[in-house]
């Protein structure tokens, strides 16, 4: 089996999770036997992340050994300081389940149906085609009789209407143009 390769960013998340970890296995003077490889694969199925301690080796022994032993249980080596050795292996089978309860809460919808946001769907509001078609059928109607009244206030004649388009109050003070608030007209006469 392969053994499982890591980007830095795992690999530095895994170092510092391990880092209050006990190591769970120890391999002894006789090496790495087939009893420490399946204890090692019991504790990766158990636990996903272990640290194995390895008594006396020389440093290449034990480099040599954390590829046998990655190869052999398909891991990942997180990290390998001294004596002691830091392994991973995802558990599939949690990830599956995982991703699957996920997935069962999804709404699935056909392709031809419209989308219905969340929180209408928690209140039990079904859209369809036809009631998205009236829906808007009504809002472009709605929009045309406010535009009619507008196109009469378009022609009315530019003396009446503002420049800015901003309604005025009759009887203000700004409504009136200046000088007629005493009642006089433009050429200054009463």
């Amino acid at each position: 089996m392969p053994k499982l390769d890591l980007t830095s960013q795992e690999r530095s998340a895994l170092r510092a999770a391990a880092h209050p970890l006990r190591p769970v296995v120890l391999i002894g003077d006789r090496g790495l036997s087939d009893a420490v490889i399946k204890e090692i694969d019991l504790n990766l199925n158990a636990h996903q992340l272990i640290k194995v301690r390895v008594a006396g080796e020389e440093r290449e022994a034990r480099a040599a050994m954390l590829e046998t032993i990655c190869e052999t249980l398909s891991c990942a080596p997180v990290h390998h300081l001294g004596k002691t050795l830091i392994l991973y292996r995802p558990d599939t089978a949690a990830r599956q389940a995982e991703t699957d309860a996920q997935n069962a809460t999804r709404a699935v919808r056909k392709p031809s149906e419209p989308h219905t946001p969340n929180k209408q769907a928690a209140e039990g509001v079904t859209r369809t085609r036809r009631t998205e078609k009236a829906k808007r059928a009504t809002q472009k109607a709605d929009q045309q009789e406010t535009a009619a009244p507008r196109a009469r206030r378009a022609s009315a004649p530019a003396a009446q209407r503002p420049a800015h388009g901003i309604p005025r109050r009759s009887g203000s003070a700004l409504s009136l143009r200046a000088g007629a608030r005493r009642g006089l007209t433009r050429s200054g006469k009463r």
